[in-house]
């Protein structure tokens, strides 16, 4: 499925992935820097998780937003670091995990185990952008 929204129109993308997404289903973010990743998220975060401050994870690499809505930024870690630091069995907590820049490995991993994956590409066009949604895994 695609989606064309403006950042004021991105309740048309959350209200897909609310309706298509299982309640609990792991989600990358693809998109180049700048291309709109934690602005997707801060929409889902706020319809959902009934707001909060959200912020990319680049640091602490996972935010929390309620019980329900995770949000990773692995931009600088790889599969066996999340192995080391505990993060994979963040995975298994019931609710949405939204992932930017996740890599192939963890993605393989993830599907092999029989997580519910989902994908959502994001390409700015001028002011609005395109959101290709698909499952991963059906």
């Amino acid at each position: 499925m695609t989606v064309t929204a403006s950042e004021d129109e991105l309740h048309k993308v959350v209200d897909y992935l609310e309706k298509e997404l299982p309640f609990h289903a792991v989600v990358s973010l693809r998109g180049d820097l700048a291309s709109g990743k934690t602005t997707l998220v801060r929409a889902i975060a706020e319809k959902l998780a009934k707001g909060g401050m959200v912020t990319s994870p680049t640091f602490s690499l996972q935010h929390n937003y309620g019980n329900l809505l995770y949000h990773y930024d692995l931009y600088r870690v790889d599969f066996g670091e999340l192995g080391r630091l505990g993060l994979l069995e963040e995975f298994e907590k019931p609710g949405w995990h939204i992932v930017e820049w996740m890599d192939e490995s963890l993605k393989s991993f993830l599907g092999a185990a029989g997580y519910n994956l989902w994908e959502v590409s994001i390409t700015p066009v001028h002011d609005r952008r395109i959101y290709r949604i698909e499952p991963v895994n059906a």
